[in-house]
């Protein structure tokens, strides 16, 4: 299997790369070795244009939930028009813009899998708390790219299966400060997770969005 990550040099990202390594060839390529913004267009078309052959897999482990400083609003007071854009513009755009420059790596004769980080915050059907406007409303808007994608791909890529995938509370530097306490786990485990769930998919689970125990999550 020969798989892609987006995203390498981050928790997520480098721990996917070396669970995948034991599985075949990984690319991983990042902002910090490959210069790779995925907020860029420029930038990911430079990047991934470079990249040769088919991908078995491609997984965008990219993401923020505090961006320059600012972290997730509790109040309509805190909403900030220059702060919400940026959110959708790396945690919403960046991911459907690889994916627009994925769909020519991935093959078209057997299962190709293309799988996002999303968030269950993401979700409308399961928000009870509110709060955290731009990071939630950046997910939802990721979850409506990936199902609107996955039909779009499906056509020409008829084994693919297009996800969005919530990895649970990962413990990264984050963590301690907006898990409120939710129970986490280390990055390796979290990746071993996301690839379980990503191998007991089908093409018929194509345009879901799925948590790290293989459950489906309400939109």
């Amino acid at each position: 299997m020969r798989a892609l990550v987006i995203g390498a040099s981050g928790g997520i990202g480098g721990a996917l790369c070396e669970a995948l390594a034991v599985r075949g060839e990984v690319v991983g390529v990042s902002r910090r070795g490959d210069g790779l913004d995925v907020t860029d267009e420029a930038s990911v078309t430079r990047v991934l244009g470079a990249l040769d052959g088919v991908f078995d897999l491609v997984i965008v482990a990219t993401g923020a939930l505090a961006l320059n400083g600012r972290g997730p609003e509790k109040s309509l007071r805190a909403l900030e028009a220059g702060a919400m854009a940026a959110q959708f513009a790396l945690n919403a755009i960046g991911p459907v813009l690889v994916l627009k420059h994925s769909v020519r790596l991935m093959p078209k004769d057997r299962v190709a899998r293309f799988a996002v980080l999303s968030a269950r915050v993401g979700s409308i059907g399961d928000n009870a708390l509110g709060g955290w406007y731009s990071y939630r409303a950046a997910k939802a808007a990721l979850n409506q790219f990936i199902h609107t994608a996955a039909i779009e791909v499906g056509r020409s890529h008829r084994q693919s299966v297009v996800v969005a995938l919530h990895p649970g509370t990962v413990e990264t530097g984050l963590t301690a400060v907006h898990g409120a306490g939710h129970p986490s786990v280390a990055p390796a485990v979290a990746a071993g997770h996301l690839l379980a769930v990503l191998d007991g998919l089908t093409p018929a689970d194509t345009g879901g969005f799925f948590d790290w125990s293989g459950k489906a999550i309400p939109w």
